[in-house]
Parts: structure tokens; sequence; C-alpha cells
């Protein structure tokens, strides 16, 4: 990665783990709402005990991200590592106070703050943590509908905190949050899950040999140029969100002239995964 990429990937996640911080602290916890993942289960555990969320937060993700790191591409998980710490250490120099009074207020922008937050981390190729790692990780192996997957598993930390609050204005205030979040996420990364790359290339078998070594297959179409005549190939391959930023990096380090065309994926039907 060239200096310039790495400074901006840097800054990137720097600024969105503070906006995570800034939405835990001074919007969503002095309301005693969740968010969603991992970082709703600390929320919980800390309400519920008096645990300092920050920390709990850190720890909980630790597990989760040493299986990423054996499982995902490590640049991914390095970037969503640091998030997981910056966002910690913010969180304890963020002081707990409310800047709203109205908790639909701190509802809707605590989720309009966080969704920013993660989606800068998206675009910087890592993410948040937690749900986003497991999502990326099951969608590499299953074709899941990974969105109302982690709906569901959010859906369960609201259910929980209902059973031991018997509180259902916080678990309804939570799900607003939780869903706005998700559609700021999406504004600011991408909205579709799933997209087609078809990279136009002269250097074929150096996209290959990287290309193959991820899970997804590639298909190789002969094309000719309708003005130069010029024979060339062009590698097809569906990918997903998590994925997409990464393989847009290794066509630029690889082949820097190559064209690349990505387009919004409906629907796959058929095996998603590479055979073998």
């Amino acid at each position: 990665m060239k200096p310039y990429q790495a400074l901006a990937s840097w800054l990137a996640v720097t600024a969105g783990s503070m906006l995570i911080a800034a939405a835990f602290n001074i919007l969503l916890i002095p309301e005693q709402l969740l968010s969603g993942g991992i970082s709703g289960i600390s929320m919980m555990i800390g309400y519920l005990t008096g645990s300092n969320i920050g920390w709990l937060y850190l720890a909980l993700n630790v597990p989760v991200l040493a299986w990423g790191w054996f499982t995902l591409g490590r640049r991914f998980v390095f970037w969503s590592s640091y998030s997981v710490v910056a966002a910690s250490a913010f969180m304890q120099l963020i002081p707990v106070q409310p800047v709203a009074q109205d908790i639909l207020l701190a509802s809707v922008f605590g989720g309009l703050l966080l969704g920013f937050g993660t989606g800068l981390c998206l675009r910087a190729g890592g993410s948040s943590g937690g749900f986003d790692i497991i999502a990326s990780i099951v969608s590499r192996s299953r074709d899941l509908p990974v969105g109302m997957m982690i709906f569901i598993l959010n859906g369960l930390v609201i259910g929980i905190l209902v059973v031991f609050t018997g509180n259902w204005d916080i678990a309804l205030y939570s799900l607003i949050s939780i869903f706005t979040a998700g559609k700021v996420v999406d504004l600011v990364h991408i909205r579709h899950l799933k997209v087609t790359a078809f990279i136009v290339t002269q250097k074929t078998e150096e996209l290959l040999k990287q290309m193959l070594s991820r899970p997804r297959g590639v298909t190789i179409v002969k094309t000719r140029g309708a003005f130069s005549s010029e024979e060339r190939d062009m590698l097809m391959t569906v990918t997903t969100r998590y994925e997409l930023d990464e393989l847009k990096r290794m066509v630029r380090r690889l082949d820097p002239k190559a064209f690349v065309n990505i387009v919004e994926t409906v629907g796959v039907m058929g095996d998603f995964r590479r055979n073998g």
C-alpha cells in the first residue's frame, strides 16, 4: 500500500472510531440504549454489572477478531482490530454525558453517528468488529441472507435486555437506533451485499494467482477491443461488499491500467463459493 493510501485509511478508521465512541458515550449510553452486535452485548453487561463498557467492548471483540485473523484477509482484520482498540480508547476519553434530553433524539442521532463511523471504517477496508466480522466470515463460506441474520442476532440481544429489565420502551428505542445505523452504513459504504466485478486486463496470470486464493470463483472471457482490435482477457467474479475493497486494491497493485466495471448483483443462483 502506498504511504498516502495508508494515511488515508488511518485517518478514516480513526475518525470512524471516534464517531462510534461519541455515539456510545454522549447519546446511547446515557439513555441506557443498546446498539447492535458486540457493542450491544457490552452495553447490556455494563448496564447490569456496572462494568466499564469500553473495555468490555474490547474484550468481547478479541475472540471474534482472532477468528477473523485466520479466516479473512489480514488487512481487513488489522484495520478492524485498530478500529476496536481506538473506539475503546476514545470511550475512556469522551465523558459519558448526554447531549440530548429526549430519548428519541438520542436513539436517532446515536444511530446516525454510529452508522457514519462504521461506514467510514468499512470504506477504509476494515470494520467496527463484532457482527461485521462474523458476517464477513459467514458470507465467504455460505450464501446466506447475512443482513437478516445480523438483524435476528441484534433482536436476540434486545430481547435479553427486555427479559432482564422488563422495559419495552428502551428495547424499541434501541431498535430505532440499530435500524438508523444500518441505513447510514449502507449510504456511506455500499448498498448491496453482493457485486459483480468485470476486470479487463493484460495481466491475467498475476491476477488469477491472487484471486483464486480467495473463496470466490473466477470466469475468464476472451474479449476484443472495438477500436484497437486487441484481444484481452476479462475476469468476472461475484464478491461481497466486505471483500470489494480488498479486490480493488489488488487490481490497482497488479495492473493499474486494468479496466474494471463493478455492478450491483440482485441475486446469485448456484454455488457462490469457489469449488475445491
